[in-house]
């Protein structure tokens, strides 16, 4: 558990291991990474809004805390994504499965549904 911290915190840590890949696939990994914080601080937002904006309700609190809470945790699936691609390419190895997209996408879906019910009552 600590290794893999450790890797997120220590360029360092990652360059330790294989050989330099093309720069370019090293960026369109960092391109990748920034994505997906972009959408943890679109989610932080969302939470915030429900909390600021939604009329007093009693899913307003779970939906807020369930927007804040996706959100800290996209953020750290990112650099540990980023991390563990970036490992990869430098070993020559097939890049980390990830099914983590599609359980968002479930997630935002059912989130965007709660909101819809929340806002017509």
């Amino acid at each position: 558990m600590w290794a893999m911290i450790r890797r997120w915190f220590d360029p360092d840590e990652v360059r330790s291991v294989g050989t330099t890949p093309d720069y370019r696939f090293s960026l369109a990994n960092e391109r990748t990474f920034l994505a997906w914080l972009r959408t943890a601080l679109a989610l932080v937002g969302g939470g915030l809004a429900v909390s600021q904006f939604l009329p007093e309700h009693r899913l307003r609190v779970g939906i807020a805390v369930s927007l804040l809470a996706l959100g800290g945790l996209v953020a750290l699936r990112a650099v540990d994504h980023w991390a563990r691609s970036e490992r990869a390419m430098r070993l020559g190895e097939a890049l980390p499965p990830s099914r983590f997209p599609a359980v968002l996408a479930l997630i935002v879906t059912i989130g965007a549904g709660a909101l819809l019910v929340a806002t017509l009552l």
